[in-house]
């Protein structure tokens, strides 16, 4: 399982790098199969570095802020308006039972029909997994201002070098603050993506929102994460900041997310892998 970041910067764009987006890839056999974790203002144009927008086979939506799901719109266009035609299935996008109805609203459409002619929409059940290819998703509810919020844990079956096969697990905060749900979808696993967009001592009084580098540590280590990987820093945060909190309360393996690179779901943060970047197609 691999996991590209596409775009991580927290709140809104970045000079160097879109909002949250990410594209994780598993095998199943037969074929390469991709889902996209949010879908950010400014990820689009992005993810075409790395695939054709016709291989995405699920776009998994965690909460209904524009960091994080307002290119469903861009995505809407290629899919409703290609003068080549779209030639696939509708894609599937699993979210808040709010999303088709906003995604139509932020475009101008009338929720009757919306998107739906593009887009096959589901509805997350809290602590309910769904198969998606080799992934098994199961969403979390976790504490953040939007209507419905929730951490993701993406599960794949993995052949490993000797023929053996082994569970490969990813845990993907969305945004929010210190709570069992977040802990419940990073416990034990191999990469626990999680947001710290707050710094202490600057909004650390701010309960509800979103963690600090701390409280990113902290949720690792009571869950058992294996690595860390810090992400959604807004543009005014300094990484090593994120990176020295994180510290005082997580001891394993720790990284920041870095838009344009890829990272071996079950494999160490090596600096080589730090600096490998995906190619583009």
């Amino acid at each position: 399982m691999k996991l590209t970041i596409v775009g991580c910067s927290g709140s809104f764009p970045g000079p160097a790098s879109p909002a949250s987006c990410y594209l994780v890839t598993a095998d199943d056999g037969e074929r390469t199969w991709r889902i996209l974790l949010d879908l950010g203002n400014g990820s689009l144009g992005t993810l075409q570095r790395y695939m054709d927008l016709r291989d995405i086979d699920a776009v998994l939506i965690t909460h209904l802020h524009p960091d994080h799901f307002m290119d469903l719109c861009g995505l809407h266009v290629a899919v409703h308006w290609d003068p080549n035609g779209w030639n696939r299935d509708r894609v599937k996008v699993f979210g808040p039972s709010a999303t088709a109805d906003r995604i139509a609203v932020a475009y101008g459409l009338d929720p009757d029909p919306g998107m739906h002619e593009d887009f096959e929409f589901h509805t997350w059940t809290a602590g309910a997994p769904v198969q998606i290819g080799p992934f098994t998703v199961t969403p979390y509810p976790v504490s953040h201002p939007a209507e419905e919020a929730y951490a993701l844990r993406v599960e794949a079956s993995v052949a490993t070098e000797d023929g053996t096969e082994v569970i490969r697990s990813l845990a993907y905060s969305g945004d929010t603050d210190s709570c069992p749900g977040l802990e419940e979808a990073a416990r034990f696993s191999d990469v626990f993506l999680c947001e710290a967009a707050f710094q202490e001592g600057r909004d650390d009084a701010i309960a509800g929102v979103h963690l600090t580098g701390k409280r990113a540590g902290a949720a690792a280590t009571a869950a058992g994460a294996r690595r860390l990987l810090l992400t959604h820093l807004p543009v005014w945060n300094d990484v090593s900041t994120a990176v020295r909190e994180a510290r005082e309360t997580y001891e394993g393996d720790l990284a920041v997310a870095v838009a344009g690179v890829s990272y071996d779901v079950g494999t160490a943060f090596t600096p080589p892998l730090a600096a490998e970047r995906t190619q583009p197609l």
